[in-house]
C-alpha cells in the first residue's frame, strides 16, 4: 500500500489529486472542532462523557463523526443523513417505476437522482439537527459541584426561538457542507468522497481509544484486586484488533471464480474465441455497505430518543430504548438480521444472473457442464446466493464482535469496534485500488507506440 502511494506521488496529476483530498480532509477536521453557538460546553462535556462510558447508540454516532457529535460542532450530524438518503433513494428506485426508469436513462437520469438525493440529505439533516437540539435542550446535567445545568444557554421567550433556529440551521448547513466536500473529492480527488470523510473521522478517534485502554490498564495497576482482569483484557483487545484487520484483508481479497469457456468462431479469415477464463465473484462483494445501512436504520430509535429527552428513560419508552441500545439483545439480533438482509439487497441491485447468462450466450461463452440459458442463470444465482451468505455472516460476526466483547469484559467507551475497522480497512483498500487503476491507465502503452 505504501509503495502504491509513493509511486502515485511521483505522478504530478495524481499528486495534485492526493493533495486536494488531504486539503478536503483538513477542512473537514477543522469543521469538526468548530462548536455551534449558544451551548454550555461544560454541561455538554459532562453529558457526552457519560454517553461514551455507557456505550449507547449515541456513542456510535460520535464514533462515525470523529467526536464532532459529542462536541456539538458544525459537522455533528456527520455523513449519516447522506447515507440514509442514499438508502432511501435506492429502495425507492426499486419500488417506484418512474424512479426506476430515471435510473435507466443513463448519465442524465443518474444526475437527476443525485439531485433528489441531495435534497433528501438536507431534509434528513434538518430532522436530525432538530432532534439533537431538543435532546440538548431537554437534558439537564448534574455537575461536579452538585449544581444542575442545562446545555442550551437560553431557554425562555424569543431568545429560545432564536437559539433553536440558529443551532438547527448550523447543524443542517454542516450536513450540506459535508455532502459538498464529499462530492468535491469524487470530482477532483482520489477515492469515494463520503467514504474518505468517514475514514478520517474514525481514524481521528484512535488517540481516544489508546487513552481509554491506558485508563483501564492504569485502573488494573492501582486496584489489582477488583480490576486485575484488565491486565488480560487490554492486551487481548489489541490482539483481536490486529487479527480482525488480517481477517478483513483476507476476506476482501477472497473470491469465487466461475469458469467460462468461449467457443471458437471464424469471422472472415480470422478465428476468434477458444480461450478459457472465469467470472470473479468477491466473497465480500458488498463491502461495508450492509453494516452502514443496518447501523443507519438502527440509529432511528436514538433519534426518537433525542426528541423525547428525559421521558425516554421512563415506562414503556425506557424499556424500548434499553432493548435497542447497543448492549441490548434485541439490538444484536436486529443488527445481525439487517446486515444479512442488506447484503442480499446489495446483491439484487448489483447482479442480474439472467442478464449475465444472456451475455455469455451472445458471446458464445458457456460454463463447463452447464447448459446455456436458464440452467446457466440458475447456476450463477445459486453461486451468488452462497457467496453472499458467507460474506454476510462474515460482516455480521465482525460487527457484533466488539458488542459481545464489551458486554463480556465490561470495557465500554472504546471508539474502535468491528464496524469502524471494517470501514477503515475497506476504504483504505478501495482507495489503493483506485490509485493502482489510475496509474495503470497513465502507464499503459497503446498500439500506436
Amino acid at each position: 500500500m505504501f509503495k502504491t502511494i509513493r509511486n502515485a506521488w511521483s505522478i504530478p496529476d495524481l499528486r495534485r489529486k492526493i493533495l486536494f483530498t488531504l486539503l478536503i480532509v483538513i477542512v473537514f477536521r477543522l469543521g469538526a472542532v468548530i462548536p455551534v453557538p449558544f451551548l454550555n460546553t461544560g454541561a455538554l462535556e459532562a453529558l457526552m462523557s457519560s454517553v461514551r462510558e455507557n456505550g449507547s447508540a449515541l456513542s456510535y454516532l460520535d464514533m462515525l463523526t470523529g467526536g464532532a457529535f459529542s462536541n456539538a460542532t458544525l459537522f455533528a450530524m456527520g455523513v449519516s443523513p447522506y447515507i440514509n438518503s442514499s438508502i432511501i433513494m435506492q429502495l425507492l428506485t426499486v419500488a417506484i417505476p418512474p424512479l426506476e426508469r430515471m435510473a435507466k436513462e443513463g448519465e442524465e437520469g443518474r444526475k437527476r437522482i443525485a439531485t433528489i438525493t441531495r435534497y433528501v440529505t438536507v431534509l434528513l439533516g434538518l430532522i436530525q439537527g432538530t432532534a439533537y437540539y431538543f435532546y440538548l435542550r431537554n437534558t439537564t446535567v448534574v455537575m461536579e459541584d452538585g449544581t444542575r445545568q442545562t446545555i442550551a444557554m437560553y431557554t425562555g421567550g424569543w431568545e429560545q426561538v432564536f437559539t433553536a433556529v440558529i443551532i438547527i440551521m448550523v447543524f443542517t448547513a454542516g450536513t450540506a457542507l459535508m455532502m459538498w466536500l464529499g462530492e468535491q473529492i469524487n470530482d477532483k480527488g482520489v477515492g469515494n468522497g463520503i467514504s474518505i470523510l468517514l475514514f478520517a473521522g474514525i481514524v481521528s478517534r484512535l488517540p481516544t481509544t489508546i487513552n481509554t485502554l491506558g485508563a483501564y490498564f492504569n485502573q488494573a495497576m492501582i486496584d489489582s484486586s477488583s480490576s486485575g482482569q484488565y491486565f488480560v483484557f487490554v492486551p487481548l483487545f489489541v490482539v483481536l484488533f490486529l487479527a480482525v484487520i488480517w481477517v478483513i484483508v483476507f476476506m476482501n481479497n477472497s473470491e469465487r471464480r466461475i469458469p467460462v469457456q468461449y467457443a471458437k468462431r471464424v469471422v472472415g479469415r480470422k478465428m476468434y474465441g477458444g480461450q478459457s477464463t472465469h467470472i470473479p465473484v468477491k466473497v465480500a462483494m458488498s463491502g461495508v455497505m450492509p453494516i452502514i445501512f443496518a447501523s443507519s436504520i438502527l440509529s432511528i430509535p436514538s433519534t426518537i430518543e433525542m426528541f423525547l429527552g428525559e421521558r425516554a428513560q421512563e415506562g414503556f419508552w425506557g424499556s424500548f430504548f434499553n432493548a435497542l441500545s447497543p448492549q441490548g439483545w434485541v439490538y444484536g439480533i436486529l443488527y445481525f438480521l439487517l446486515i444479512i438482509m442488506f447484503a442480499y439487497f446489495y446483491l439484487a441491485i448489483q447482479y442480474n444472473p439472467i442478464e449475465m447468462a444472456n451475455n455469455l450466450r451472445q458471446n458464445n461463452g458457456t460454463i463447463p457442464g452447464i447448459r446455456p440459458g436458464k440452467p446457466t442463470s440458475d447456476f450463477i444465482s445459486k453461486i451468488l446466493s452462497k457467496i453472499t451468505l458467507i460474506g454476510a455472516l462474515f460482516l455480521a460476526v465482525i460487527a457484533l464482535l466488539p458488542i459481545i466483547y464489551s458486554n463480556v469484559t465490561a470495557m465500554y467507551g472504546l471508539s474502535f469496534g468491528g464496524t469502524s475497522i471494517l470501514i477503515m480497512v475497506g476504504v483504505a483498500l478501495d482507495t489503493v485500488r483506485q490509485l493502482e487503476s489510475q496509474m495503470m491507465m497513465r502507464h499503459y502503452k497503446g498500439f500506436l507506440d
